[in-house]
């Protein structure tokens, strides 16, 4: 005869029967709640002036505002502050100096600036330069500079018309036709193997900053001043 086993289990020890557990009840929506808006589509418009290097900010805006598409303006710096006011941008990494006037700005890094010669020069042949080593040297000057005048005693002006860009002077002295002096991020913009560069010690230096208008402090702005000044997702502004 067969036996049962505890909890009526024919020849074993009985279990008990567990319950299925119920999925906890959502609290009910509050009445008179207004659903969240989705965000408007839209497009972050970043202006960069020639050299800005803003790519490892562009690549955490992607990260944090993946739903946000970010757009990058090349600008001049002669038209950085129009390009601002006009609405072309949302924001732009400028070249100081910048009538700030209407504009919000924020000074990000300094640029040393650096002489472009032909790669056969013997200016090329020391690690860093000084005024006086420039003396016989045709100076050019592009109708784009941004260092404006440096003092430079001894230096010869060009008996041909200035160029129109940096890209363009520094075309002309890869041929052994004088020197240009540039913030290091242009030299390096517009490296060519037929060219090198050396710091200038003593010249003028050149800042890069980040600027907005202050008619239009948006919550995408102020994200992204947030990770140009290493703010986290969970920062508070400040």
């Amino acid at each position: 005869m067969m036996r049962k086993g505890r909890g009526g289990a024919p020849g074993g020890r009985g279990r008990p029967r567990r319950t299925p557990a119920r999925p906890a009840a959502r609290p009910p929506a509050a009445k008179g709640a207004a659903p969240v808006a989705p965000e408007e589509p839209r497009v972050f418009r970043l202006g960069a002036i020639p050299g800005a290097t803003p790519g490892k900010w562009i690549d955490r805006w992607r990260e944090r505002r993946a739903h946000v598409p970010l757009e990058l303006v090349p600008l001049t710096v002669s038209g950085q502050r129009d390009a601002l006011l006009a609405g072309e941008v949302d924001a732009a990494l400028v070249r100081l100096p910048i009538d700030d006037a209407d504009l919000h700005v924020i000074p990000l890094y300094t640029e040393e600036a650096v002489v472009v010669a032909s790669a056969d020069s013997a200016l090329t042949a020391v690690e860093e330069l000084e005024p006086q080593d420039l003396a016989g040297e045709v100076l050019i000057v592009p109708h784009d500079d941004v260092l404006g005048p440096i003092p430079l005693p001894g230096t010869q002006a060009p008996r041909f018309d200035a160029p129109e860009t940096t890209a363009d002077a520094i075309a002309t002295v890869a041929t052994g036709v004088g020197v240009v002096v540039v913030p290091m991020s242009l030299a390096r913009l517009h490296h060519r193997r037929d060219v090198a560069h050396r710091p200038l010690r003593g010249a003028p230096t050149s800042t890069v900053a980040l600027a907005w208008p202050v008619a239009r402090d948006t919550p995408d702005v102020q994200t992204f001043v947030g990770i140009v000044r290493g703010r986290t997702a969970h920062s508070s502004r400040g």
